[in-house]
């Protein structure tokens, strides 16, 4: 124990240091540091990282405070503190009208400025001169904020003051979706002022986010209108991207050594000790030298190479900063930080060693840390010929006061005058510590008594959302309205929040207002939302989904999540409650499900275990009354919260006189419309080649379908049986009306209603051609009227839609308004949606324009991991979407890509909604994927459906738009995953699931498996295939090629095949050589260059052969094979070659190709018509073995290599 004179004088000794070196420089009106005496620009992260540690000096002087002396520095240093604070405060209000239209636009000009004058406070360059968006800045600010609040500072004096820190906490919302310039200011490494999404950026945002949260910024003389909100699904966004990027730092810099300052001190925003690792030892090993670390490779800065007289680099120019990149001892100061947080002491002696050995000696022998060490430009050849072996020299600012400040926080460490935890007071360097499990709290209410008598009759005792007064229960988009009112201040022009995404860790909490207590329903089972909410099976799958996430994302949370669920009248099949939800309730019961903890019970019985969040923002603060309700917030509830559950739909009114007009319905049959408009293309001629036939003829029952139920649900068996008596057809009313598969012996329906199905609208060609230009509208319109067919009223106002638009006024008149196409298209829309008639829901939705709430936030979610997106049909019509987009923009985009299809428009954005599921819960599913091309993956699974049902492409493409939004996420899951699937249908239903094939018996193909009554033998008795491999390969490479799914470390491998050729040619487009002199290998940028020329090759199997060929040639260099190539290498002529080869093999072993390309006296053409002019049985090979792919190809390649350095040791 160090005495206290001893303790006093080292503090005086630290005391005078940062007085000379820091606080002489604090201006003494705005409180902010210049940059240096001859630049008054004071930057926002460089302030707050001086002003550290004066912070961690008064903390020290405050535990020793045992005199009044003492008490007066440990006050002085802390109003520094406090005026730094302050000044920066004062210097982003002046630009609040910056705050506010940013959380609109985004856009770098309207963000605030990254620096101000140190003498006014005011902005010191124009919008555009400067690369001010620089989220990870506010961030700090924020961070420290809030740290410094919780030290005990006072920092915020009023509630105007509050409302501009809560936007300040929505203009980083959006920091995992925004690029910007990052730590050090310049985008892109070319400097060309590109913004870019940073890793460092969205860390730093995530620890301000998590330590605002619930922060009271009066300090302990706060009350409920101090206290700042953050949803906790913003921050969750910024950690999973975060977690999907690291350790690469952007899209340009495949590493960066300011990640230190968000893996550990002062963000500690990473929660995974392996991720923490993995990116600290990667920045040691490939960026650490003697004098501290490079920022990211071929950093040009301050190189005896860079050109002073230029802002920006020319791309080609970046390979000759390469192994002469300056290195800056502030890293050292961020790793003995580090080391201090992790209790390694071993490390921080090493690191404080190495750092002080590199300082120099200033006046009054105080140690200075450099900006940073260069190399000299006699010594630059050297040093690139041995990094390393040249000596530095110093350049730039000394002392580096951002530096300097972490060095003297590590020395009051070392000294004992400080611990981490005064460091770091709201104990964020927890986070990565192991926690217990999350119990998951649920919560099921009937909407009615009947539905929970129902349950009942299961041994399952729920409430009805009356039964748990005086809790309120309602769907999350109220919450969303709620939050709108958060940060609002008339003074300010702030209008607050404006997203409207509320997700399932906002709606796991309950909520007070007054003496109200409120509980949300999760996003995902708003049925108004969209139409997928209305799939029970979906629902139940996205359940276990939710769950699944909250195990994972609740960790570092209050209380237990508690997750609350409606079961209303559109979940019931047939008046009965579905058996998958009886058996998940069950499931839930148990305790566990999927692994998971939970606990089943009634709302009450949670209260006292789950989070409760204050609503006190709903307030009238700013007139006086903050106990009393805003007025537009009372309204909105009156108004409001009694609709929310309400489920009524409008049915189109039948005549009294409509029964008699079957005579009229036979002269004006219209049907086709819809299905003109279809777009996804299945090429017949090569689809159903793979597989045998399997199952029974596939025959089309008819549908007629009533519109006489009110209450918008299927009908019940009573109904069913007196509708049967007209002729109907008793399977497809019976349940949900999907796809038949009959017997071919089932007898045919009646003449006058054939070809009337809507599961599959599978019509001739006469009849879809049906012309609807000599009916006179009024006679379509009493059609539509008496029409039984909701199919049938499709095809009609599809027709009304194409000739008269939405908003024709039909004649009809319902509640005294006149009736338009649209309000008719919204019915059937209803009805269908009731009725679970996907492929009519799936249509009438494009029609109306409708779109997934969640699309923006799902292409984002995809966008941010790195994963680019394209939407339209291969190969004429794809669009790319690179950056997030707002929702209007995409859905516009969408239905150009797709003209007048909707149908596929809709469920190209059902698709999106479930890749960004996938990627969120299952992200190794994308692993070696950088673009999702979603009009490709459309037509792979509808010839996946083609070959497992052995149809033709337009029945398979109606199969697919028909399927059931569970079955097409199911679908979607075993294309991603590879997974050998099987079409089970029930006969009773006529549904069709998509199943695993487990059992052996179906490990080699994909089958049929048709049960039920209609049919005497069971699945183990249905046909099976031979068990051979015939189709797997063909079928695999179409699947990677589809996904553009490539081999581990494929595009680093490939830039090494470009460092040994002047190019590599595929399908015309040629990949340079000097784009290694412009990018490293582990760019993602050099990633997306190859990826976009590999997206030239149209058919996905051939383009999987062309990824195989150029992994051959990567193995050559591996191997070192050849020193160069030469000229530029055709990847094609390789392939091609490999496949003459593999005929003249095949000729030779009188093998399976002799059948068709490998015939004697064969044409050119190849008889099998494989893609790119390769045999179907090249494609079908497996890739080893010496009839394998790679064999050929490593033939093929051979030819390019000198003689005498034969390959076949090497490779094959």
């Amino acid at each position: 124990m160090r005495t206290r004179s001893n303790s006093g004088v080292r503090l005086d000794y630290y005391q005078r240091i940062v007085h000379k070196l820091i606080l002489d420089h604090q201006q003494p009106v705005t409180g902010l540091f210049p940059a240096s005496r001859h630049n008054d620009h004071a930057w926002i992260r460089d302030n707050l990282y001086c002003i550290l540690a004066v912070w961690g000096l008064s903390m020290a002087f405050k535990k020793i405070a045992d005199q009044d002396e003492d008490r007066a520095k440990t006050y002085e240093l802390e109003q520094s503190c406090v005026k730094l604070m302050r000044g920066l405060l004062m210097a982003m209000m002046q630009q609040k009208d910056k705050v506010e239209k940013f959380k609109t636009t985004q856009h770098p000009l309207d963000s605030l400025h990254a620096k101000y004058s140190s003498i006014t406070g005011g902005t010191v360059v124009k919008d555009d001169d400067w690369g001010h968006l620089q989220i990870d800045a506010i961030s700090l600010y924020l961070l420290i904020l809030a740290q410094m609040t919780a030290s005990g500072l006072q920092i915020v004096f009023s509630l105007d003051e509050v409302a501009f820190i809560q936007n300040l906490v929505f203009y980083i919302e959006s920091a995992y979706c925004t690029p910007d310039y990052g730590i050090w200011e310049r985008g892109d490494k070319t400097n060309h002022g590109l913004p870019e999404l940073n890793a460092s950026s969205i860390g730093m945002a995530k620890a301000a986010l998590e330590a605002m949260n619930e922060l009271d910024l009066f300090g302990a003389r706060g009350g409920p209108s101090s206290i700042i909100h953050v949803l906790a699904d913003e921050a969750q966004k910024c950690q999973a991207v975060l977690q999907s990027m690291l350790p690469r730092e952007s899209n340009s810099k495949e590493l960066d050594s300011g990640l230190l300052s968000i893996i550990s001190y002062p963000a500690f925003a990473v929660d995974d000790p392996q991720l923490i690792a993995k990116t600290r030892d990667t920045i040691v090993s490939k960026m650490q030298g003697k004098y501290g670390c490079k920022r990211f490779l071929r950093d040009g800065h301050k190189t005896p190479r860079e050109d002073p007289n230029r802002l920006y680099y020319e791309p080609w120019e970046l390979r000759m900063f390469e192994k002469i990149e300056c290195e800056w001892p502030l890293f050292f100061c961020y790793l003995i930080l580090d080391y201090f947080f992790q209790g390694d002491k071993d490390h921080v002696s090493e690191y404080m060693q190495k750092l002080e050995s590199i300082m120099i000696r200033g006046d009054d022998t105080i140690k200075l840390v450099p900006e940073l060490y260069s190399v000299p430009a006699d010594r630059a050849d050297a040093e690139q010929r041995e990094p390393g072996s040249q000596e530095r020299i110093p350049l730039g600012r000394c002392p580096f006061i951002w530096g300097q400040s972490l060095y003297i926080l590590g020395k009051l460490l070392q000294e004992g005058f400080l611990a981490v935890g005064e460091l770091d007071p709201l104990n964020r360097r927890l986070c990565s510590e192991k926690k217990p499990d999350v119990v998951v709290q649920i919560v099921i209410l009937a909407e009615d008594k009947e539905i929970r008598d129902k349950l009942m009759e299961y041994d399952l005792h729920v409430q009805t959302i009356s039964e748990v007064a005086p809790i309120e229960v309602q769907p999350a988009r109220v919450l969303s309205h709620l939050y709108t009112y958060l940060g609002r201040n008339k003074k300010l022009g702030l209008s607050g929040r404006k997203s409207r995404d509320v997700g399932i860790l906002s709606t796991s909490k309950l909520y007070s207002l007054n003496d109200r207590i409120f509980a949300f329903t999760p996003q995902f089972s708003d049925m108004k939302r969209f139409y997928i909410a209305s799939d029970y099976e979906l629902m139940i799958d996205m359940l276990k989904s939710e769950i699944n996430f909250l195990k994972s994302s609740w960790q570092n949370l209050l209380g237990r999540p508690l997750v609350v669920l409606t079961l209303n009248q559109m979940y019931l099949d047939q008046g009965k409650i579905p058996m998958a939800m009886i058996t998940t309730m069950k499931k839930l019961k148990s305790g566990y499900i999927n692994g998971t903890r939970v606990t089943l019970g009634n709302l009450g019985d949670f209260l006292s275990t789950s989070a409760i969040t204050n609503l006190s923002f709903l307030g009238s603060q700013e007139d006086g009354y903050p106990d009393k309700l805003n007025p537009q917030v009372q309204s909105y509830l009156e108004e409001h919260l009694l609709k929310s559950f309400s489920n009524k739909f409008a049915f189109l009114p039948r005549p009294a006189g409509a029964r008699n007009a079957k005579v009229l319905r036979r002269k004006m049959s219209v049907r086709g419309a819809i299905k003109k408009t279809r777009s996804i293309n299945v090429d017949s001629e090569t689809l159903g080649m793979e597989g045998e036939y399997f199952g029974p003829h596939s025959e089309k029952k008819s549908s007629w379908l009533e519109v006489e139920n009110q209450l918008g649900r299927s009908p019940s068996p009573e109904e069913a049986k007196k509708r049967i008596t007209k002729g109907t057809s008793t399977t497809t009313l019976l349940t949900t009306p999907t796809i038949e598969i009959t017997k071919e012996e089932s007898p045919p329906p009646p003449k006058e209603e054939k070809n009337k199905n809507v599961g599959v609208r599978n019509r001739t060609a006469s009849e879809s051609q049906t012309l609807y230009a000599e009916q006179e509208t009024d006679e379509l319109i009493a059609v539509l009227r008496e029409t039984e067919s909701l199919d049938e009223q499709g095809d009609i106002l599809q027709y009304l839609v194409d000739t008269h638009g939405l908003d024709f006024d039909t004649g009809m008149i319902e509640n005294g308004k006149h009736v338009t196409v649209k309000d008719l298209l919204k019915a059937l829309y209803e009805k269908a949606c009731t009725q679970k008639l996907w492929g009519l829901v799936r249509h009438t939705a494009g029609m109306l324009g409708k779109r997934v709430e969640d699309l923006a936030k799902a292409v984002t979610d995809l966008l941010v991991r790195q994963k680019q997106i394209t939407v339209g049909m291969p190969p004429n019509n794809e669009h790319t979407i690179t950056a997030p987009l707002p929702e209007n923009e995409l859905r516009q985009l969408i239905h150009l890509a797709y003209g007048d299809d909707e149908s596929t428009a809709m469920l190209t954005q059902e698709l999106l909604v479930y890749l960004a599921m996938f990627i969120r819960t299952e992200p190794q599913l994308f692993l070696e994927m950088l673009r999702l091309r979603v009009g490709l993956i459309i037509q792979v699974m509808a010839t996946e459906l083609s070959r497992t049902l052995s149809c033709n492409g337009e029945e398979a493409s109606e199969h697919l738009l028909n399927l059931s939004p569970f079955e097409m996420k199911n679908l979607l899951y075993h294309i991603l995953s590879g997974k050998e699937f099987a079409i089970n249908s029930a006969a009773r239903g006529g549904n069709f699931s998509i199943v695993s094939n487990k059992s052996n018996r179906y490990t080699k193909k994909s089958q049929i498996i048709l049960e039920g009554k209609s049919l005497h033998a069971d699945a183990e008795e249905a046909p099976i295939a031979e068990p051979d491999r015939q189709g797997q390969w063909l079928r695999r490479r179409r699947l990677d090629g589809a996904l553009n799914r490539v081999p581990r470390d494929f595009y680093p491998k490939v830039w090494g095949v470009l460092e040994k050729c002047q190019g590599l040619v595929i399908q015309g487009k040629v990949l340079q050589q000097n784009l290694t002199q412009e990018m490293t290998s582990g760019e993602l940028k050099f990633a997306l260059a190859v990826e976009t020329v590999l997206n030239s090759i149209p058919q996905p199997e051939y383009r999987q052969l062309v990824v195989e060929a150029l992994m051959v040639l990567t193995l050559v260099v591996e191997y070192n094979a050849v020193q160069d190539f030469g000229g530029t290498i055709t990847v094609e002529d390789l392939v091609h070659r490999a496949n003459e080869i593999f005929l003249e093999d095949q000729m030779n072993c009188n093998g399976d190709a002799t059948l068709c390309c490998a015939k004697a006296g064969r044409s050119d053409a190849l008889v099998c018509g494989g893609a790119g002019g390769v045999c179907q049985l090249l494609y079908d090979s497996a890739p080893s073995g010496s009839y394998g792919t790679m064999t050929y190809l490593a033939r093929a390649v051979s030819l390019l290599l000198p003689p005498d350095r034969p390959l076949e040791c090497a490779v094959c």
